[in-house]
């Protein structure tokens, strides 16, 4: 059975292209330490079946999946549908 992660924090770039800005996403563990990932390792871990991820805002919990455009591989919530995401990049940058 796959581990699960909320994704708390999201660090992004300037770039315009919503599939590339954001780089690394984090939470924290049951324990209290912070935990942080780059959106390649991430989409690694989900496509393992090692981790599911999600975000929960307002008491409403949305899976992260993985996808493509252009080649590139991000990540996005599963209530998206064309857009590369909706909630990923209203979340607060990532400490330290």
């Amino acid at each position: 059975m796959a581990k699960r992660a909320r994704i708390r924090y999201a660090n992004k770039t300037d770039r315009k292209n919503p599939h590339e800005r954001i780089t690394h996403v984090g939470g924290v563990n049951p324990d209290g330490k912070p935990w942080k990932r780059s959106i390649d390792q991430v989409v690694k871990d989900i496509e393992s079946s090692e981790w599911e991820f999600y975000v929960e805002e307002n008491g409403r919990r949305v899976g992260v999946v993985w996808a493509t455009h252009n080649g590139h591989k991000y990540i996005k919530t599963t209530a998206d549908d064309v857009q590369p995401d909706n909630v990923l990049p209203l979340l607060a940058e990532c400490p330290g």
